[in-house]
């Protein structure tokens, strides 16, 4: 909630780019790396590690700011971005181009169903997250976590799966 708070009042020009969009990425990292950790008996969610890291590193390396290709944008059936993000009115977004640092890391992978740009980190969070779905309904029956684990869990499992289809 907090990136999707920080990304609408950056739209809205409440909040400048340039700290709004590192701020909610460290943030969601700061979430998420504590449920991993908590939930790190959980192998699949090794593979949703690999994808947190994917996507930090290609954010990180544009200025807290995620790459977006405007062709992997209008292959998916998306328009109406390329204004917003050459006026950089997106607090998570930015534009790929010529001087974007590791462009193959950032959203290139248009999912037409789905009408949406992703990038490689997100599909290893996605594999990850229905890795941790067949871990838990394989996990024998004697050994159930406290119900306060269990919530946190599905949480997370949540949180991640709106996070990596950008609805959060």
């Amino acid at each position: 909630m907090v990136e999707g708070g920080l990304a609408y009042g950056t739209y809205r020009g409440l909040f400048a780019p340039e700290w709004a969009g590192p701020l909610a990425k460290v943030l969601v990292l700061l979430l998420v790396g504590y449920g991993l950790y908590q939930n790190r008996h959980l192998k699949s969610l090794y593979l949703v590690l690999l994808g947190l890291f994917l996507n930090a590193l290609v954010i990180f390396a544009n200025g807290g700011h995620m790459p977006v290709s405007l062709g992997a944008l209008e292959r998916a059936g998306v328009e109406g971005w390329e204004e917003i993000l050459k006026e950089r009115k997106d607090a998570v977004h930015t534009l790929l181009d010529s001087s974007t640092r590791l462009p193959f890391l950032g959203d290139t992978i248009a999912l037409p169903p789905l009408r949406k740009a992703v990038s490689l980190g997100d599909l290893f969070i996605l594999l990850g997250l229905m890795g941790v779905v067949v871990e838990g309904a394989l996990r024998p029956r004697s050994l159930k976590p406290s119900p306060f684990r269990l919530g946190f869990a599905l949480g997370l499992l949540l949180f991640a799966t709106l996070w990596a289809l950008g609805l959060v």
